[in-house]
């Protein structure tokens, strides 16, 4: 089992790599059927933090650095908001708001004019780290922003990168709680571990190689299905 889930994570840190998001979502998403879920959401962390700290080293070059202490910040209020006032409240209708925010941000320039007036790395630092800590897919949201901010691929998946690695830090205090379980788990940890690294280096090379505005098309149109499938999701679960 440890060989084959490192071959899964090696996967989706190489589809992360690559279009700069969507590793995360897939691994959450097959984790349950190999182990215990009292430790799926550490494991996902830590092979989370592998996956986004490695694919920043390889494109350091790209990342934008003057963009982090505002996010930084952002996210230290976002841990502390939504993890102590917010973590009771009912969060079925988050996943929905995040993909019709995206649906209207990344295709209704009307819209996409009016948020710009108020998007700030804070404000996003705040939600992408704190609705972390709640529900699942928050990466995009600094995403359509850098896409609209930034014109360089690299600078937007490196960049984005950074500030995924910091978001999954914040459960750091989770993992901290499940110490023992974890111990126990090391080997497993170990290959996925080197399998995120290995696909975030394989996944960074295919990118770099790739035409920049192409592969921007492609983010746009996978944040566009991510988007759907939260709205379609919520209207499903309801009918």
């Amino acid at each position: 089992m440890e060989l084959l889930l490192g071959i899964i994570a090696f996967t989706t840190s190489l589809i992360a790599a690559i279009i700069g998001f969507g590793g995360g979502m897939l691994l959450i998403a097959v984790l349950p059927m190999f182990l215990s879920p009292a430790i799926i959401i550490p494991i996902h962390g830590i092979t989370q933090i592998a996956s986004n700290t490695s694919r920043a080293l390889f494109s350091i070059s790209y990342v934008k650095w003057s963009l982090l202490p505002a996010f930084l910040i952002g996210s230290v209020i976002g841990t502390l908001l939504f993890g102590l006032v917010l973590y009771n409240l009912p969060t079925t209708y988050i996943p929905a708001a995040i993909g019709l925010y995206l649906l209207l941000n990344i295709w209704y320039k009307p819209f996409a004019n009016y948020v710009s007036q108020f998007e700030n790395y804070y404000v996003i630092g705040v939600l992408q780290t704190g609705l972390g800590l709640l529900v699942g897919a928050t990466g995009p949201l600094s995403l359509s922003v850098l896409t609209k901010q930034l014109k360089c691929k690299d600078e937007i998946i490196a960049t984005s990168a950074v500030f995924m690695t910091l978001s999954h830090l914040a459960k750091v205090p989770i993992f901290a709680m499940l110490s023992s379980t974890l111990l126990q788990s090391g080997s497993l940890i170990l290959y996925m571990v080197i399998g995120s690294i290995a696909g975030s280096y394989c996944g960074s090379k295919l990118r770099l190689s790739s035409n920049n505005a192409k592969l921007i098309w492609i983010i746009k149109l996978t944040l566009t299905a991510l988007a759907i499938k939260m709205l379609a999701s919520l209207f499903i679960s309801q009918s």
